[in-house]
Protein backbone atom coordinates (compact mmCIF):
# COMPACT_ATOMS: atom_id res chain seq x y z
CA UNK A 1 0.00 0.00 0.00
CA UNK A 2 1.26 3.28 -0.90
CA UNK A 3 2.21 5.92 1.51
CA UNK A 4 0.01 9.18 2.43
CA UNK A 5 0.94 12.21 1.44
CA UNK A 6 0.24 15.61 1.95
CA UNK A 7 0.40 17.38 -1.15
CA UNK A 8 -0.69 20.77 -2.72
CA UNK A 9 -2.16 21.28 -5.76
CA UNK A 10 -1.93 25.13 -6.95
CA UNK A 11 -4.40 26.03 -9.61
CA UNK A 12 -6.32 22.88 -8.03
CA UNK A 13 -9.82 24.15 -9.12
CA UNK A 14 -8.81 24.81 -13.13
CA UNK A 15 -9.07 22.08 -15.96
CA UNK A 16 -5.70 20.67 -14.93
CA UNK A 17 -5.51 20.60 -11.45
CA UNK A 18 -9.09 19.83 -11.13
CA UNK A 19 -8.51 15.97 -12.58
CA UNK A 20 -4.86 15.96 -10.82
CA UNK A 21 -7.05 16.36 -7.60
CA UNK A 22 -9.19 13.52 -8.25
CA UNK A 23 -6.17 11.53 -9.61
CA UNK A 24 -4.25 12.34 -6.35
CA UNK A 25 -7.02 11.44 -3.66
CA UNK A 26 -7.67 8.23 -5.84
CA UNK A 27 -3.89 7.26 -5.28
CA UNK A 28 -5.33 7.95 -1.80
CA UNK A 29 -3.15 11.15 -0.27
CA UNK A 30 -4.51 13.78 1.29
CA UNK A 31 -5.11 16.96 -0.99
CA UNK A 32 -4.78 20.93 -0.26
CA UNK A 33 -6.31 22.46 -3.36
CA UNK A 34 -5.19 25.90 -3.31
CA UNK A 35 -7.04 28.83 -5.92
CA UNK A 36 -7.88 32.19 -6.39
CA UNK A 37 -10.77 31.13 -8.77
CA UNK A 38 -9.44 33.81 -11.54
CA UNK A 39 -9.96 31.07 -13.52
CA UNK A 40 -10.93 28.04 -11.72
CA UNK A 41 -14.27 26.86 -10.88
CA UNK A 42 -15.63 25.40 -7.81
CA UNK A 43 -17.72 23.38 -10.23
CA UNK A 44 -14.63 21.46 -11.16
CA UNK A 45 -13.87 20.40 -7.77
CA UNK A 46 -17.56 19.81 -6.38
CA UNK A 47 -17.27 16.07 -6.30
CA UNK A 48 -13.93 16.43 -3.94
CA UNK A 49 -15.63 18.84 -1.47
CA UNK A 50 -16.77 16.94 0.70
CA UNK A 51 -13.96 13.90 0.89
CA UNK A 52 -12.16 13.87 4.29
CA UNK A 53 -9.17 13.93 2.68
CA UNK A 54 -9.93 17.01 0.47
CA UNK A 55 -9.66 20.29 1.74
CA UNK A 56 -9.98 23.83 -0.34
CA UNK A 57 -8.13 27.09 0.27
CA UNK A 58 -8.92 30.00 -1.95
CA UNK A 59 -5.20 31.74 -1.81
CA UNK A 60 -3.70 33.77 -4.57
CA UNK A 61 0.07 32.19 -5.00
CA UNK A 62 1.66 36.10 -5.27
CA UNK A 63 1.63 36.04 -1.43
CA UNK A 64 3.28 33.50 0.67
CA UNK A 65 1.35 30.06 1.82
CA UNK A 66 2.48 28.35 5.16
CA UNK A 67 1.55 25.24 5.21
CA UNK A 68 2.59 21.90 5.90
CA UNK A 69 3.35 19.33 2.91
CA UNK A 70 5.44 16.81 1.11
CA UNK A 71 4.53 17.67 -2.37
CA UNK A 72 3.50 20.54 -4.52
CA UNK A 73 2.40 20.69 -7.72
CA UNK A 74 2.67 24.46 -9.27
CA UNK A 75 0.01 24.49 -11.33
CA UNK A 76 -1.47 28.20 -10.42
CA UNK A 77 -1.41 30.76 -13.70
CA UNK A 78 -4.05 31.10 -16.28
CA UNK A 79 -3.25 29.23 -19.54
CA UNK A 80 -5.18 30.27 -22.41
CA UNK A 81 -4.49 33.70 -24.42
CA UNK A 82 -7.80 35.09 -23.53
CA UNK A 83 -7.08 34.95 -20.11
CA UNK A 84 -3.53 35.51 -19.38
CA UNK A 85 -3.54 38.44 -21.76
CA UNK A 86 -6.56 40.23 -20.32
CA UNK A 87 -4.38 41.03 -17.03
CA UNK A 88 -0.69 40.60 -18.10
CA UNK A 89 1.17 42.23 -14.95
CA UNK A 90 -1.07 40.07 -12.89
CA UNK A 91 -0.21 37.17 -15.05
CA UNK A 92 3.74 37.46 -14.97
CA UNK A 93 3.39 38.10 -11.04
CA UNK A 94 1.83 34.46 -11.24
CA UNK A 95 4.60 32.90 -12.78
CA UNK A 96 7.36 34.43 -11.00
CA UNK A 97 6.18 35.50 -7.67
CA UNK A 98 4.13 32.22 -7.56
CA UNK A 99 7.36 30.26 -8.28
CA UNK A 100 9.09 32.07 -5.38
CA UNK A 101 6.48 31.60 -3.15
CA UNK A 102 6.22 28.10 -3.99
CA UNK A 103 9.70 27.06 -4.12
CA UNK A 104 10.24 28.86 -0.48
CA UNK A 105 7.64 26.83 1.02
CA UNK A 106 9.46 23.48 -0.46
CA UNK A 107 12.99 25.14 0.84
CA UNK A 108 11.28 25.40 4.44
CA UNK A 109 9.55 22.16 4.46
CA UNK A 110 11.32 20.06 2.02
CA UNK A 111 8.61 19.02 -0.01
CA UNK A 112 9.24 17.92 -3.46
CA UNK A 113 7.98 20.37 -6.41
CA UNK A 114 6.51 20.37 -9.83
CA UNK A 115 6.55 23.38 -12.03
CA UNK A 116 3.88 22.83 -14.70
CA UNK A 117 5.46 24.80 -17.37
CA UNK A 118 4.79 25.24 -20.82
CA UNK A 119 5.53 24.44 -24.75
CA UNK A 120 5.08 28.04 -25.16
CA UNK A 121 8.99 28.21 -23.64
CA UNK A 122 9.84 27.41 -27.31
CA UNK A 123 7.78 30.45 -28.70
CA UNK A 124 7.60 30.14 -32.48
CA UNK A 125 10.04 27.35 -32.73
CA UNK A 126 12.83 26.96 -35.56
CA UNK A 127 12.58 23.54 -34.59
CA UNK A 128 10.65 21.14 -35.13
CA UNK A 129 9.54 19.00 -33.21
CA UNK A 130 10.52 20.28 -30.13
CA UNK A 131 12.88 18.77 -27.75
CA UNK A 132 13.63 19.79 -24.24
CA UNK A 133 17.44 21.15 -25.13
CA UNK A 134 16.00 23.38 -28.06
CA UNK A 135 15.88 27.26 -26.09
CA UNK A 136 13.19 28.47 -28.02
CA UNK A 137 12.25 31.79 -30.37
CA UNK A 138 10.15 34.24 -27.84
CA UNK A 139 8.83 37.68 -27.93
CA UNK A 140 10.07 39.15 -24.70
CA UNK A 141 7.72 42.29 -25.55
CA UNK A 142 5.20 40.60 -27.89
CA UNK A 143 1.68 40.06 -26.58
CA UNK A 144 2.22 36.45 -25.39
CA UNK A 145 5.56 37.09 -23.67
CA UNK A 146 3.72 37.51 -19.81
CA UNK A 147 2.94 34.08 -20.64
CA UNK A 148 6.00 32.84 -21.78
CA UNK A 149 8.66 34.78 -20.70
CA UNK A 150 6.74 34.28 -17.13
CA UNK A 151 6.94 30.44 -17.51
CA UNK A 152 10.81 30.89 -18.98
CA UNK A 153 11.61 32.74 -15.74
CA UNK A 154 10.11 30.39 -13.43
CA UNK A 155 12.14 27.96 -14.50
CA UNK A 156 14.85 29.59 -14.25
CA UNK A 157 14.13 30.18 -10.23
CA UNK A 158 13.42 26.44 -10.16
CA UNK A 159 16.63 25.48 -11.57
CA UNK A 160 18.50 27.90 -9.27
CA UNK A 161 16.65 26.97 -6.67
CA UNK A 162 17.77 23.74 -7.28
CA UNK A 163 21.49 24.40 -7.68
CA UNK A 164 21.81 26.63 -4.68
CA UNK A 165 19.21 25.32 -2.24
CA UNK A 166 19.47 21.55 -2.92
CA UNK A 167 15.55 21.95 -3.43
CA UNK A 168 14.05 18.55 -5.25
CA UNK A 169 12.73 20.03 -8.63
CA UNK A 170 10.79 18.72 -11.21
CA UNK A 171 9.90 20.60 -14.13
CA UNK A 172 7.10 19.66 -16.70
CA UNK A 173 6.59 21.24 -19.78
CA UNK A 174 2.80 20.49 -21.16
CA UNK A 175 1.86 20.94 -24.56
CA UNK A 176 -1.95 21.51 -25.73
CA UNK A 177 -3.78 19.60 -23.75
CA UNK A 178 -7.81 18.93 -23.72
CA UNK A 179 -11.01 16.95 -21.62
CA UNK A 180 -13.54 17.65 -19.70
CA UNK A 181 -13.70 20.83 -17.33
CA UNK A 182 -12.21 22.97 -20.37
CA UNK A 183 -13.77 26.53 -19.82
CA UNK A 184 -16.27 26.65 -22.94
CA UNK A 185 -14.74 31.04 -23.23
CA UNK A 186 -11.20 30.20 -22.65
CA UNK A 187 -10.13 30.77 -26.57
CA UNK A 188 -8.28 27.48 -26.83
CA UNK A 189 -8.80 25.82 -30.17
CA UNK A 190 -10.66 22.60 -29.04
CA UNK A 191 -13.45 24.18 -26.90
CA UNK A 192 -13.79 26.91 -29.27
CA UNK A 193 -14.78 24.90 -32.39
CA UNK A 194 -16.65 22.44 -30.02
CA UNK A 195 -18.60 25.01 -28.21
CA UNK A 196 -19.01 26.62 -32.27
CA UNK A 197 -20.15 23.75 -33.62
CA UNK A 198 -22.65 22.49 -30.62
CA UNK A 199 -24.59 26.13 -31.14
CA UNK A 200 -23.79 25.99 -34.65
CA UNK A 201 -21.89 29.22 -35.28
CA UNK A 202 -19.19 29.62 -37.58
CA UNK A 203 -15.99 28.05 -37.03
CA UNK A 204 -13.40 30.47 -36.20
CA UNK A 205 -9.98 29.81 -38.03
CA UNK A 206 -7.04 32.17 -37.80
CA UNK A 207 -4.83 32.12 -40.05
CA UNK A 208 -5.16 30.05 -43.20
CA UNK A 209 -5.46 26.92 -40.65
CA UNK A 210 -2.38 25.04 -41.81
CA UNK A 211 0.07 26.09 -38.34
CA UNK A 212 0.10 22.50 -36.46
CA UNK A 213 -0.93 21.34 -32.71
CA UNK A 214 -0.94 18.17 -30.99
CA UNK A 215 -3.28 17.32 -28.48
CA UNK A 216 -2.53 15.50 -25.28
CA UNK A 217 -6.24 14.32 -23.58
CA UNK A 218 -5.59 15.25 -19.64
CA UNK A 219 -5.64 11.77 -18.36
CA UNK A 220 -2.53 11.30 -20.26
CA UNK A 221 -1.12 14.39 -19.41
CA UNK A 222 -2.06 13.87 -15.52
CA UNK A 223 -0.43 10.25 -15.80
CA UNK A 224 2.84 12.22 -16.87
CA UNK A 225 2.82 15.05 -14.19
CA UNK A 226 2.82 11.76 -11.49
CA UNK A 227 5.21 10.36 -13.05
CA UNK A 228 7.23 12.63 -13.16
CA UNK A 229 6.70 13.59 -8.95
CA UNK A 230 7.64 9.51 -8.48
CA UNK A 231 11.16 9.67 -11.26
CA UNK A 232 13.67 8.82 -9.16
CA UNK A 233 15.27 12.59 -7.53
CA UNK A 234 17.54 13.21 -10.67
CA UNK A 235 15.30 13.33 -12.57
CA UNK A 236 14.36 17.05 -12.85
CA UNK A 237 13.62 17.44 -16.02
CA UNK A 238 11.90 19.80 -18.27
CA UNK A 239 10.35 17.43 -19.59
CA UNK A 240 8.26 17.60 -22.57
CA UNK A 241 4.42 15.77 -22.22
CA UNK A 242 2.66 15.99 -25.03
CA UNK A 243 0.95 14.05 -27.83
CA UNK A 244 3.08 13.70 -30.66
CA UNK A 245 0.34 12.77 -33.17
CA UNK A 246 0.70 16.37 -34.79
CA UNK A 247 -2.19 17.81 -37.15
CA UNK A 248 -3.64 21.23 -39.05
CA UNK A 249 -6.07 23.27 -37.23
CA UNK A 250 -8.12 23.01 -39.93
CA UNK A 251 -7.61 18.90 -40.28
CA UNK A 252 -9.09 19.41 -36.04
CA UNK A 253 -11.65 21.74 -37.52
CA UNK A 254 -12.94 19.23 -40.32
CA UNK A 255 -12.80 16.45 -37.88
CA UNK A 256 -14.63 17.92 -34.78
CA UNK A 257 -17.55 19.36 -37.42
CA UNK A 258 -17.84 15.52 -38.28
CA UNK A 259 -17.75 14.50 -34.65
CA UNK A 260 -20.51 16.73 -33.51
CA UNK A 261 -22.71 16.21 -36.97
CA UNK A 262 -22.61 20.34 -37.23
CA UNK A 263 -23.19 22.48 -40.37
CA UNK A 264 -21.17 25.00 -39.22
CA UNK A 265 -18.90 27.12 -41.87
CA UNK A 266 -14.79 27.76 -41.54
CA UNK A 267 -14.36 31.37 -41.25
CA UNK A 268 -10.79 33.30 -41.25
CA UNK A 269 -9.84 35.59 -39.61
CA UNK A 270 -6.57 37.35 -39.13
CA UNK A 271 -3.38 35.17 -37.18
CA UNK A 272 -2.67 36.69 -33.59
CA UNK A 273 1.00 38.12 -33.35
CA UNK A 274 3.39 35.51 -32.44
CA UNK A 275 1.02 32.43 -32.62
CA UNK A 276 3.59 29.80 -33.34
CA UNK A 277 3.18 27.94 -36.79
CA UNK A 278 4.47 24.55 -35.36
CA UNK A 279 4.11 23.08 -32.22
CA UNK A 280 4.67 19.16 -31.56
CA UNK A 281 6.55 17.94 -28.12
CA UNK A 282 9.64 15.86 -28.70
CA UNK A 283 8.76 12.48 -25.86
CA UNK A 284 11.92 11.30 -25.92
CA UNK A 285 13.09 12.04 -22.75
CA UNK A 286 9.36 11.12 -21.26
CA UNK A 287 9.80 7.56 -22.95
CA UNK A 288 12.92 7.13 -21.76
CA UNK A 289 13.01 8.39 -17.58
CA UNK A 290 9.24 8.07 -16.70
CA UNK A 291 8.23 5.14 -18.94
CA UNK A 292 5.25 7.51 -20.29
CA UNK A 293 3.51 7.66 -23.48
CA UNK A 294 -0.45 9.01 -23.98
CA UNK A 295 -2.72 6.39 -25.07
CA UNK A 296 -5.92 8.02 -25.35
CA UNK A 297 -6.66 8.52 -29.30
CA UNK A 298 -7.70 11.99 -30.47
CA UNK A 299 -10.92 10.45 -31.54
CA UNK A 300 -11.47 8.79 -28.17
CA UNK A 301 -10.54 11.85 -26.21
CA UNK A 302 -12.67 14.27 -28.70
CA UNK A 303 -16.10 12.43 -28.39
CA UNK A 304 -15.41 12.68 -24.49
CA UNK A 305 -14.75 16.50 -24.61
CA UNK A 306 -17.67 16.94 -26.95
CA UNK A 307 -20.36 15.03 -24.49
CA UNK A 308 -18.73 16.75 -21.70
CA UNK A 309 -19.92 20.13 -23.76
CA UNK A 310 -23.13 18.57 -24.82
CA UNK A 311 -24.02 18.38 -20.62
CA UNK A 312 -22.72 21.52 -19.76
CA UNK A 313 -23.82 24.33 -22.69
Amino acid sequence: MSVRKKVLVTGGAGFVGSHLCDRLIKDGHDVLCVDNFYTGSRDNIIDLIDRPHFELMRHDVTFPLYVEVDEIYNLACPASPIHYQYDPVQTTKTSVHGAINMLGLAKRTGAKILQASTSEVYGDPEVHPQTEDYLGNVNPIGLRGCYDEGKRCAETLFFDYHRQYGTNIRVARIFNTYGPRMHPDDGRVVSNFIVQALSGHDITIYGDGSQTRSFCYVSDLVNGLVALMNAPEGVTGPINLGNPNEMTIRELAAQIIAMTGSKSSLVEKPLPGDDPTQRCPDISRAKTQLGWNPTVMLEDGLEKTIRYFKDTL
